[in-house]
């Protein structure tokens, strides 16, 4: 059996920038991959076939459109037991089905031997999956296609925070009153200290997030928690939403953090990781 672990995908920052003649969006995006996310394992098999488990597994179907068996079926016609442990909320804007079928692709392209599929095929599977096969921080843009690589980053903790309802992607986009905006500022060369990068990141926006809370007035609730904690360096949305997240410098602050918002909402979904 082989293991492979689909990191959550973080937008720190997501500018809106454009739309194409297609209806898809044009973007600018910082994405980080924090040590938290589902587990993709794979068996040798004559059939090819997807059991979903996990706290979140009933959300998910297990047929043929899911992007895991999608992923499987364009690598090769071969056969393997898949079992994904889905611990990320579904529909909550880290990227999980994007990172489940990098995570399929990853695996079952080494134990099948076969090449990665081309950034045209991966992007076909969904404008995200090029960004969640690298694993590490990179500036998206385009549709997601076009990757570049970051300066090296200080080392950080991050917090992340769902309340439960799934927002539907289109429909924030949807509620979008401006898609022409100004991409990121200037990235810097590097970033000498951990404030550095804390305070590029405050100068960068969520362009979806104020069209998130309209459709669901629970995001600002929890950006109203993160906000009670201390010594978070910031707070935001990730990608369409709902999932929020605080950054802090240190694990002990983060921890403390995720308890107390844990201990405030025990129904909502609370972790913390390292990134």
């Amino acid at each position: 059996m082989r293991v492979e672990l689909a990191r959550a995908k973080i937008n720190l920052c997501l500018h809106i920038t454009g739309q194409r003649d297609d209806g898809m969006h044009l973007l600018d995006s910082i994405v980080v991959f924090p040590a938290i996310g589902d587990v993709l394992e794979a068996t040798p098999d004559n059939d090819l076939s997807l059991d979903i488990t996990g706290l979140f597994g009933e959300d998910l179907e297990a047929g043929a459109d899911n992007l895991v068996m999608r992923a499987a079926r364009i690598l090769a016609g071969k056969g393997a037991a898949l079992r994904l442990r889905k611990n990320l909320p579904v529909a909550s804007g880290i990227g999980g089905g994007s990172a489940d079928a990098a995570a399929c692709i990853r695996l079952l392209s080494d134990m099948w031997d076969v090449d990665v599929p081309s950034l045209d095929q991966l992007t076909d599977l969904g404008a995200d999956v090029p960004v969640c096969m690298a694993l590490v921080p990179v500036r998206m843009s385009g549709i997601g296609e076009k990757l570049e690589a970051l300066p090296a980053m200080p080392k950080f903790w991050i917090v992340l925070v769902n309340s439960g309802p799934a927002v539907e992607t289109s429909a924030v986009f949807r509620a979008l009153k401006s898609r022409d905006n100004a991409g990121l500022s200037s990235v810097p060369e590097s970033f000498p200290t951990l404030e550095n990068l804390f305070e590029y990141l405050r100068a960068q926006r969520n362009d979806l997030q104020a069209a998130a809370i309209d459709k669901c007035t629970e995001i600002a609730e929890v950006l109203s928690a993160l906000e009670a904690t201390k010594n978070c360096a910031l707070i935001r949305m990730s990608g369409s939403g709902g999932t929020c997240f605080g950054l802090f410098a240190n694990e002990a602050d983060a921890a403390i953090a995720a308890s107390e918002i844990r201990d405030n909402h025990s129904d909502w979904w609370v972790v913390s990781a390292e990134v």
